[in-house]
């Protein structure tokens, strides 16, 4: 039996905290929400982008103990164009490649095999080839649930097909068979898969039937994303997009929305200007800046750039999961338009939590109308917040999680306290 108490460890290959994308943000939501009831564990690495110990300090606020390895490969730059292209050859993804060491390995097997953990909760499934499944000498096994961010495979697909340059097409077309094999079998060999939304669930249980789920999906502090009496106006001419700009969809979405989308409402409205707010923009990117488009670079508070902004754009043409930049937007209450797969996996209603539009013409109509109205874009707003609060806290998300996770865990144990076959654990198991 467990105690009311779990004792998690979670394993990525990013830390979860300070968040500063929507990968971290989604960690440190849970985390931290999880942490007010169970004792978490972080085993992580850390890329040189990182500052290692201010990541320590972060989640040391919430976890019982943090355990950060440098990640020997992990710099950007030659570096990691000779790992890509060492890729090529590889019958292992980049993505594996990159996060295999020996000195991860040792750090893993130690923690587990000197630390009880009800779950190991694996964040992405770049990591899965390690043993995760391991307890001290006489205990219990751990139960491994996996939180799939995204299906990364269909991402790298995606690329193959309508990435933004030719190199990186033929890149992705090489890699993507390869990430689909090792991230399939992780999904495989995990006593649970939790996702981000409805059409990611669907979209594995394609590919392993037998796999047992939850949708989780991405939330947002809705007390830290409040309108706020001391923000600053919304000023009826700025639209904004904010996002990681080194992520390949957020880079074509902004390469979309400035050459195909923005000269169209430019035109109905010779005051608005374009506010594009995210760290490591790429140089194709930052070509794009002039008089009334600006490139922010890493903000440290998004909240006073959204609350002045008229309007959020969510121009989205390629990802997968869900956006936390559309419930973040939400929470401050903020008039959206978004793409449909922008939106995917976001219980919103068009027309009144948010306005979708796919088409070129559309979605600079429907941006326009909103700089042209601001009681409809109040009205749009207030309607967003009351979803984030009623659907879209981190909060509801986590205590999600932890039904999850005991009812994997009850199903993993056997009636002698032994953990079952994975035969076993596969018979009469209900999703």
């Amino acid at each position: 039996m467990h105690s009311d108490r779990l004792n998690v460890l979670f394993v990525s290959q990013m830390p979860a905290s300070p968040p500063r994308i929507g990968a971290q943000a989604r960690m440190h939501g849970l985390m931290t929400e999880l942490a007010r009831r169970h004792d978490l564990t972080a085993a992580m690495l850390v890329d040189d982008e990182h500052d290692i110990e201010e990541c320590r300090t972060a989640m040391q606020a919430y976890c019982r103990k943090v355990v950060l390895v440098r990640n020997p490969f992990g710099r950007d730059g030659m570096p990691k164009r000779l790992l890509q292209l060492r890729s090529l050859v590889s019958p292992l993804s980049f993505e594996r490649l990159r996060i295999t060491a020996d000195v991860v390995r040792q750090t893993l097997d130690d923690l587990l095999g000197s630390t009880r953990f009800d779950v190991v909760n694996l964040e992405f499934t770049f990591l899965g080839h390690y043993e995760l499944r391991k307890a001290p000498a006489g205990e219990q096994l751990p139960v491994l649930v996996v939180d799939s961010h995204n299906i990364d495979y269909d991402l790298a697909r995606q690329y193959a097909q309508s990435g933004d340059s030719l190199p990186r097409r033929l890149y992705s077309e090489v890699n993507w068979r390869k990430l689909r094999k090792e991230e399939l079998g992780t999904y495989r060999d995990a006593d649970g898969v939790y996702l981000c939304s409805v059409a990611d669930e669907r979209r594995l249980l394609e590919e392993v039937p037998e796999a047992r789920t939850a949708v989780i999906p991405n939330a947002a502090d809705i007390e830290f994303y409040r309108p706020r009496a001391d923000d600053p106006r919304p000023d009826g001419r700025t639209v904004v997009f904010f996002g990681l700009l080194s992520y390949a969809p957020n880079v074509d979405g902004v390469i979309h929305f400035v050459n195909d989308i923005w000269p169209r409402i430019a035109a109905n409205h010779p005051d608005a200007r374009c506010k594009i707010i995210g760290g490591s923009p790429p140089p194709a990117l930052l070509a794009l800046a002039g008089p009334r488009i600006e490139f922010t670079g890493f903000v440290p508070d998004l909240r006073p750039h959204l609350a002045e902004a008229a309007v959020v754009v969510v121009p989205l043409r390629l990802g997968g999961g869900t956006r936390l930049k559309i419930v973040e937007a939400m929470a401050m209450g903020k008039a959206i338009v978004s793409t449909t797969l922008g939106a995917e996996g976001i219980e919103a209603m068009p027309d009144r939590d948010i306005m979708i539009a796919d088409d070129v013409e559309s979605f600079a109509a429907r941006v326009s109308g909103l700089l042209g109205d601001a009681d409809r874009a109040a009205d749009l707003g207030r309607s967003a917040r009351h979803l984030a609060e009623s659907k879209y806290a981190w909060s509801s998300a986590a205590r999600a999680l932890e039904s999850f996770y005991r009812t994997r865990l009850a199903i993993s144990c056997g009636t002698d306290g032994k953990v079952p076959t994975r035969r076993q654990q596969q018979r009469g198991v209900e999703r």
